[in-house]
């Protein structure tokens, strides 16, 4: 369990989420998907990576809450921080990525997604931002890459929730499909990018990259810095407890 790559085949990687029972991470999980992600993308036999989630019920729920609460406003940062740092590693890899999207996909499921290339998302999957719901705030600096933005700020301020149909009608996911095919899609996406010639792919992605109008590392940072004022605060306390009794 927790973030492991799975297999190497046909120049394809595929780095799994296995951290039962939601996928809500913490600090160490998100240093150690950075490391992973960021080190696949410097070996030369790997062309694309694939991120997905072994976890049944979702991509992933977001952060460990319990770790937050129990750390107080230094765990605020060390958590923060490591989210950074897997966004970025997402964002920046130096190959693309394809993402394998089924279930929930909230707070830091949006945050690794809205980095990734391309999106493979099952019927079921859904996406959103509960930060607010859960005493927090933050990643809609990914989750802009995902909706529009009258959109993205009635995700960020309700809670609510939008399917898998809606991002492909808005470009942000290439294919939906059922999701006892999602896997076999997800795969087949990644191997039509590693099926080019790597020195090209590589010199894509960074260009593509050096295009974005968006500083996602800095714009991120911003958000952090608000977090970690609401965070001395006693406003996230009830709603995190409520979060906490829920996932039991």
């Amino acid at each position: 369990m927790g973030i492991r790559i799975e297999r190497v085949v046909d120049h394809v990687a595929e780095v799994v989420l296995d951290v039962p029972p939601v996928n809500a991470l913490g600090g160490a999980d998100f240093h150690e998907l950075a490391r992973v992600v960021t080190g696949l993308g410097r070996d030369a036999s790997v062309r694309a990576l694939l991120l997905r989630s072994a976890v049944e019920r979702g991509f992933a729920a977001g952060v460990d809450v319990r770790e937050l609460t129990d750390g107080g406003p230094q765990a605020v940062v060390a958590v923060t921080r490591g989210c950074a740092a897997a966004y970025g590693a997402v964002d920046e890899c130096d190959v693309p990525v394809v993402a394998a999207v089924h279930g929930f996909c909230l707070a830091t499921g949006v945050g690794l997604v809205g980095g990734a290339d391309v999106i493979v998302a099952a019927e079921d999957a859904t996406f959103g931002l509960p930060e607010v719901d859960a005493g927090g705030l933050g990643t809609v600096t990914q989750l802009s890459r995902l909706v529009p933005e009258k959109k993205a700020r009635w995700l960020a301020y309700s809670g609510a929730r939008v399917g898998a149909a809606d991002l492909r009608c808005w470009g942000a996911v290439e294919r939906v499909v059922a999701r006892a095919q999602l896997l076999d899609e997800a795969r087949a996406a990644a191997a039509a990018l590693a099926a080019k010639h790597p020195r090209t792919l590589r010199a894509a992605r960074a260009s593509l990259h050096a295009i974005d109008p968006v500083d996602a590392r800095r714009s991120f940072r911003r958000e952090m810095g608000r977090i970690f004022e609401l965070n001395l605060t006693a406003a996230p306390g009830p709603a995190r407890s409520a979060l906490l009794s829920a996932r039991r």
